[in-house]
């Protein structure tokens, strides 16, 4: 088997030679470059399986070599070496054409990491030269109040494709996979922003799919659902007997995702004292479980995801700064519903067949007279709210057919985002259509609101019944007021999280 060949390029001559040693002994056969002009020279004479460059260099920067690269040589994967901290060169780095970057001080675990993920790259371009990603696009139509980056991508997709679950055929899911494809080749940390019932978590599965870290568990966390006093534990694990009811050794979640991906869902829920924990584990790529004398190493790739503006939340003081640039190195918005009304033929015809198969009937067909209404509803829910949608029309509509009727669309959706965005965060969105339905949805009954009209509208129901009835009644208001939004909903509500997760399976609500 032929050695496989990696060029270093950096001015410094101790670190050029602690970066020969340890590719050395990895088996790879090393050259070295100072100087940009030198480099070129270097890639000119022969073929590199990798390519590692400082940022700043004598006679120029290593952008200029990775444009070279992605320019004369896109079958050499290349990766960028930065200052510690300096987020916005590496955001930089991977627009122009790495697929990695790497901070000093060098850990050399991460840079051996990266050197794997990088040949399997390679390997992968002379398997499939179609799969070669472009360097990122500058972000078109869109503004960014945060100092990551807003991905964008004008050009066509690769050949690969993302999960099948990211469905939708409008301009804005097609670009939404091609910045998928781009941002999954990389290690670097991605946040996801968008309204609830985007469809986040979703993407963000698609980023681990599309990644070297595929093999890999895919571990998701709603930061919110976890109660305050267990989440040391349940993200770093805990050893037998370090608290009461640590009856054995419990392992965490950074631990679960080793050598895959982490996903931190609703980010912004997390307090502050855990919010310094989690800063150390995914600085340091250690934990220490709960009770252990020593910290464990772990190699996760950090995903996370919020319908909040976590930029407005770091001037609140709510969300520590350091923390958000940690996690915010490329940021990836998800397309609202709206924006995207062109693909509810598609959704709404899938979510039926699911809905059909799950029921073991065959599902209805979708009227134009309901599609019609659908395409005048603003979504405050979003997918989720037009799956809520349609589960309930199957239900109440007769026949094969699915009604405007059928849907009995609230006439006092609310039409923007759930909060008001600080400049530049959403970026400008679509017009919405008018907010009132093209086909009015018949009037529905005005839910109770206290025990005795529950009883008295039943004919005097027993009390369980009666109850269960009022809480229903109660949790689906909260629910509707705030966009199905469960956090916002428990809050209202005066209950847990937790509590109310456990109504909503007990009322059968979800």
């Amino acid at each position: 088997m032929q050695t496989q060949t990696a060029l270093v390029i950096d001015d410094e001559r101790d670190i050029r030679e602690l970066l020969v040693v340890t590719l050395t002994r990895m088996g790879l056969r090393v050259e070295t470059a100072s100087t940009v002009i030198s480099a070129k020279q270097q890639l000119a004479a022969q073929t590199f399986d990798f390519c590692l460059t400082d940022m700043r260099l004598p006679d120029g920067s290593g952008m200029e070599i990775l444009a070279h690269i992605s320019e004369h040589y896109p079958m050499t994967p290349a990766a960028m070496i930065t200052a510690f901290g300096n987020m916005e060169a590496a955001v930089e780095a991977l627009k122009a054409g790495a697929f990695d970057f790497v901070a000093k001080p060098v850990d050399l675990g991460v840079l051996r990491d990266l050197v794997r993920n990088a040949l399997k790259l390679r390997a992968e371009r002379s398997a499939s030269p179609e799969s070669i990603p472009q360097a990122f696009a500058e972000p078109a139509n869109t503004a960014s109040g945060h100092n990551g980056a807003t991905a964008d991508a004008t050009k066509p997709a690769p050949a690969r494709q993302c999960s099948p679950r990211l469905r939708g055929e409008s301009p804005a899911m097609e670009q939404l996979r091609q910045t998928i494809a781009k941002v999954a080749r990389s290690q670097a940390p991605v946040y996801i922003w968008g309204e609830s019932g985007t469809g986040k978590e979703l993407t963000a599965r698609s980023i681990h799919e599309e990644s070297p870290r595929a093999s890999g568990p895919f571990i998701p966390v709603n930061c919110g659902a976890i109660p305050a006093e267990l989440m040391e534990s349940e993200f770093f694990g805990h050893k037998k007997g370090s608290f009461t009811g640590a009856h054995a050794d419990k392992e965490g979640l950074f631990q679960a995702a080793h050598g895959g991906t982490l996903f931190l869902d609703e980010v912004a829920e997390l307090p502050l004292p855990m919010q310094v924990k989690l800063l150390h584990a995914i600085q340091e790529k250690t934990v220490r479980p709960v009770g252990a004398a020593a910290e464990i190493k772990v190699d996760v790739r950090i995903l996370s995801a919020t319908h909040k503006d976590l930029a407005r939340l770091v001037d609140e003081g709510k969300f520590r700064h350091d923390l958000y640039y940690r996690i915010n190195v490329i940021e990836l918005r998800v397309p609202p519903l709206r924006e995207r009304r062109s693909d509810l033929p598609l959704l709404a015809n899938d979510i039926l067949q699911r809905l059909g198969q799950s029921h073991g009937i065959t599902p209805p067909v979708l009227d134009e007279s309901a599609l019609a209404a659908l395409n005048q509803y603003p979504f405050p829910g979003n997918i989720r709210e037009l799956e809520n949608l349609l589960e309930r029309a199957m239900t109440m509509s007769d026949g094969d057919r699915i009604l405007a009727d059928d849907l009995h669309l609230p006439s006092n959706a609310p039409t923007g985002p759930l909060e008001a965005p600080t400049p530049g965060f959403p970026p400008t969105a679509v017009p919405l259509a008018p907010a009132t339905p093209a086909y009015p949805p018949t009037p529905a009954a005005p839910a109770a609101t206290t025990l005795s009209e529950v009883m008295d509208g039943e004919n005097g129901l027993a009390l369980p019944e009666a109850v269960e009835q009022m809480e229903r009644a109660t949790i689906e208001q909260a629910l509707l007021a705030n966009r199905y939004n469960k956090t916002k909903t428990a809050a209202q509500l005066g209950i847990t999280f937790r509590a109310l997760r456990y109504k909503l399976k007990k009322l059968g609500i979800e």
